[in-house]
């Protein structure tokens, strides 16, 4: 029997949209900052829609609408989704103010007017940020993870969003925010939940190195984080925007990268939520052209549908019979919330962290997000230093002259020490979905009504 929590969760990602999606988050650069074209874009969502052992990674999530190098130029993922039939999950970036959000808009409407239905068609849904609440935090702080964004200013563009797709062809596109499961139970981001139509959540069990994080253990931290995030969603559908394990990398505590973990990652986890929630995995390939560490990508350096290892699903895989929030070690959700993301940042059982503002320069590149959980699986609030959080993070200062764009559509690369750390995103398809609310009708109505019934009966 599925926990109570993961299906209230499947109730309401299947209330947001009669189709699932499923497919990979991709950044606007490569690993050395050069931009990425719609050539780029078109082979890899051709690849992916192509990977042998799968099918249905016809989604892309994006990070920005900023085409890498320009002001608000439209990036050229766009038509590249337009020319290949890719859902999208649009990303806006959030965390270097009101003057780049603009641009960020500007982007948006270009698209809106240049690709019309066409686009409208294939967007399921748009994500405004990623993990700038995070970063925002005092562990995204004490790991230098550069600027973020507090929920104010969230809120805020999320309105402007709303504002600037009504009556245009993605009028009818829920727009939420993207990021870590810490950053959604923190009580002091419930304004950005309510001003959400999903919650887009990303998790790495890899990172969660303040507990037992082997493989072993990545099932079950995966899903008590969505659990953990479910609970505070407020009724809105989840979305898993970001997970995997890394194919090499250092070892995060019990958590060691490398091919056979990423296989049984992908094998426990993937497979068991692929079709069932809106899911964005991390990553396609992010070791081109060069690796980092960690690296996450599913193929290599070379652009291919034989991935690094399989990725058949067996029909065995399945979402957890008893609630994940208990399975990782017999320890409650407070317990277990409190381990990963620091006792001293825990006001209850599932609010209360603090936002503090961020500073530091913004640095978005070809994986930046993916070591969120790290930082807050090491928070400072527990005599844990800032350099040990950081470390602990995988958190590196960019050297100088190494190519990363300072933000979107900068124009520019980041030629000084910078303090942030280097991270990455992919989307759905488009759905009947306004104010928060959606459209349901026919076989699928009907089944969400028994299973709202069944949950209720619980």
């Amino acid at each position: 029997m599925l926990s109570h929590l993961s299906l209230l969760a499947l109730a309401a990602s299947l209330t947001t949209t009669s189709a699932v999606s499923q497919g990979f988050n991709y950044a606007s650069t490569f690993t050395d900052g050069s931009a990425k074209q719609q050539s780029d874009f078109q082979s890899d969502f051709t690849t992916a829609k192509s990977l042998v052992g799968t099918s249905g990674f016809t989604s892309a999530r994006l990070y920005t609408m900023i085409q890498a190098g320009t002001t608000d130029n439209v990036i050229e993922a766009i038509p590249a989704a337009v020319t290949e039939g890719t859902q999208l999950l649009l990303g806006m970036w959030a965390s270097a103010g009101q003057a780049n959000f603009t641009n960020e808009l500007a982007a948006l409407a270009s698209a809106i007017s240049t690709y019309g239905s066409s686009l409208g068609s294939l967007v399921t849904g748009i994500a405004v940020g990623s993990e700038d609440l995070y970063r925002n935090s005092p562990t995204g702080i004490a790991a230098m993870e550069g600027v973020g964004a507090n929920p104010d200013a969230i809120t805020s563009f999320i309105s402007q969003v709303r504002t600037a797709i009504a009556n245009t062809p993605l009028s009818g596109a829920p727009v939420g925010h993207v990021d870590t499961w810490t950053a959604w139970v923190n009580g002091s981001n419930d304004a950005v939940i309510q001003a959400s139509d999903f919650i887009g959540m990303d998790a790495y069990p890899y990172f969660q190195n303040t507990m037992p994080n082997s493989i072993d253990d990545g099932y079950a931290l995966f899903f008590e984080a969505l659990d953990n995030t479910t609970a505070a969603a407020e009724g809105k559908p989840v979305w898993i925007t970001e997970t995997g394990w890394p194919v090499s990398g250092p070892t995060e505590n019990l958590a060691v990268a490398s091919l056979a973990n990423a296989q049984t990652y992908w094998d426990q986890v993937g497979c068991a939520v692929f079709g069932k929630y809106n899911t964005w995995w991390y990553t396609l390939q992010d070791a081109a052209p060069t690796t980092p560490s960690p690296s996450f990508g599913i193929v290599g350096s070379t652009l291919s549908t034989t991935p690094l290892f399989d990725l058949t699903c067996s029909a065995n895989a399945s979402l957890p019979s008893t609630s994940a929030t208990s399975a990782s070690s017999g320890a409650s959700s407070v317990t277990s919330i409190a381990s990963s993301v620091g006792a001293s940042e825990i006001a209850s059982a599932d609010k209360g962290v603090t936002s503090i503002a961020g500073s530091g320069p913004i640095v978005i590149s070809a994986d930046s997000s993916i070591s969120a959980m790290a930082a807050a699986a090491s928070p400072t609030g527990s005599g844990v230093s800032t350099a040990t959080a950081a470390a602990a993070a995988g958190a590196k200062p960019a050297t100088a002259g190494t190519g990363v764009p300072v933000a979107p559509g900068s124009g520019g690369v980041n030629t000084t020490v910078s303090s942030g750390k280097a991270s990455t995103a992919t989307g759905p398809s488009g759905s009947a979905f306004t104010g928060g609310a959606a459209a349901v009708s026919g076989t699928v109505g009907g089944a969400v009504a028994l299973l709202i019934a069944a949950v209720a009966a619980l």
